[in-house]
């Protein structure tokens, strides 16, 4: 039997990762002589996993990555970013509660992120929360990423979940646009890392703090 499904993006909405992917990236770039990257430019970096990291720092500091350039530079990433786990970064406050209430109703909880599956499941880990997931996807798990709906939906059957019954949670416009290109619900956080205020993305619901995501929050979702 299918179940209800609450499916989180990961960078910006489960784990506060800015510190370790700022760091990371300086780190890779500086290899290339380019001056390092800050938080505030960050909003604009996250999202597309760590390849598009890299190449929009390059693009951001006015110098194309030649494509004989991007394995060192995304092994150099990867080697820096996984050594440092867990690093700086820690779940948001609210979020083990919220996940602990859900799956006391019933609830699946499920990971879709852009993150490399690899580096998304070692970050989980060392945060002491792969239990509480019955899958997590990454950007290279299938053929597509989000917001490819395949991307959202593939997670759905791994997970075990209704897509009737399914949530979208995220920070960012590919949270919400896979959310709407599956035909679910989405919440947008408000403290990650979009590079616009959230209400422009569109979800279905803004929460601030993850005290506001209930199951009642949610089931009012599936009944709009």
């Amino acid at each position: 039997m299918a179940h209800p499904l609450a499916v989180f993006d990961l960078d910006g909405t489960l784990i506060d990762t800015a510190p370790d992917l700022v760091d990371s990236l300086n780190h890779t770039i500086a290899a290339a002589g380019l001056e390092p990257v800050t938080y505030s430019d960050l909003t604009w970096l996250v999202g597309h996993g760590a390849k598009a990291m890299i190449e929009r720092s390059f693009a951001l500091r006015g110098k194309p990555l030649a494509e004989e350039d991007y394995p060192a530079m995304l092994q150099r990433f990867i080697t820096h970013y996984q050594g440092g786990m867990p690093g700086k970064g820690k779940p948001y406050d609210g979020v083990l509660a919220a996940m602990e209430r859900l799956r006391q109703a019933g609830f699946r909880l499920a990971v879709c992120t852009n993150k490399m599956e690899g580096l998304a499941r070692t970050l989980i880990g060392t945060n002491g929360l792969t239990d509480h997931f019955h899958a997590i996807t990454g950007g290279d798990t299938f053929s597509v990423r989000k917001p490819d709906a395949a991307h959202l939906i593939g997670t759905i059957e791994r997970a075990g979940g209704d897509i009737s019954r399914t949530v979208m949670i995220g920070d960012s416009l590919n949270d919400m646009l896979v959310a709407a290109n599956a035909g679910v619900p989405s919440i947008a956080v408000d403290f990650g890392y979009s590079d616009r205020p959230v209400a422009a993305l569109s979800p279905s619901l803004i929460i601030s703090h993850y005290d506001a995501l209930t199951v009642e929050t949610i089931t009012n979702l599936w009944q709009k």
